[in-house]
């Protein structure tokens, strides 16, 4: 049994070595000269002679990249902020409309209750090139076309956070529910003392799965977005040429950085959320 569980382990940890390369070899990268990067892949980028070089480090580290990118780089930060400002108010959005409605699809019986529920699974697992054409249509019957709102309204309104809140209030106990009403709760009460509580760790999972899902997003704000000026930060990394490598590994970073970082806080609330919605079945 011993020697069973250290070939797993060393199976395991070689996965998970294979997986990581890319962002390790990535974070390397990035503090990697200009020089030093040429002679890595100059092969590759430019058709130098001479071989591919992967190096785990860099034989002269410098934050020059971070610095450039940082301090004389402003569409960075153009672009940042304006993935900020479409990102957190679909986010909020979410969270306004999805979370009333996953109360009622999963807390209450009502006719045409099973059709809808399975029109918003048909609407979760329909690719964006499907929906492309009828939003585009909608958005400019509206007039709201390269504007911020052109991606943040079909992100409000997105299927995807509906159907894990719902599995996920459906698996609150009646009884619990049952006794906040016997105690002389309403059903606003019940809603906001007893479902938001229970139902905390689907809402920070959904929230957590629409954050990488928007915040990385590309076709939206090609499709519907037309001013460089109003591009997310997703797309940046197109405007980089190849005289500056190293500021594309360092926007790679950075840009990744945020949804780490969530991805590490939030790793409990996901598992939970995804466990409630059925999802590993």
């Amino acid at each position: 049994m011993r020697k069973k569980r250290i070939l797993i382990w060393i199976f395991l940890t070689a996965a998970v070595l294979v997986f990581l390369f890319p962002v390790i070899l990535l974070g390397v990268n990035s503090l990697m000269g200009q020089e030093e990067l040429t002679a890595s892949y100059g092969s590759i980028l430019y058709g130098n002679k001479g071989n591919l070089e992967w190096k785990l480090f860099p034989l002269y580290p410098t934050l020059r990249a971070y610095i450039q990118l940082l301090l004389d780089s402003p569409d960075f930060f153009v672009m940042f902020w304006n993935s900020v400002r479409q990102v957190f108010p679909i986010l909020f959005g979410q969270l306004l409309f999805g979370i009333p409605a996953a109360w009622a699809l999963g807390r209450y019986s009502f006719r045409g209750r099973r059709i809808l529920v399975y029109l918003y699974m048909i609407l979760m697992i329909l690719p964006f090139q499907v929906t492309m054409v009828s939003s585009y249509s909608v958005l400019s019957f509206f007039n709201i076309l390269d504007t911020h709102w052109a991606v943040i309204l079909p992100g409000v309104f997105s299927a995807l956070p509906v159907f894990l809140m719902t599995k996920f209030f459906q698996g609150i106990p009646d009884s619990l529910l049952e006794a906040a009403k016997v105690d002389g709760a309403g059903e606003i009460q019940a809603f906001f003392y007893v479902g938001l509580p229970l139902g905390l760790p689907g809402i920070i999972s959904s929230l957590i799965l629409n954050f990488l899902e928007y915040w990385n997003a590309i076709e939206p704000p090609m499709t519907f977005l037309k001013t460089k000026s109003k591009f997310p930060v997703s797309l940046y990394l197109s405007s980089i040429t190849l005289n500056d490598v190293g500021t594309s590994f360092a926007a790679s970073v950075l840009i990744m950085a945020p949804s780490v970082f969530l991805f590490a806080w939030g790793q409990s609330y996901l598992e939970q959320g995804i466990i409630a919605s059925g999802l590993k079945e």
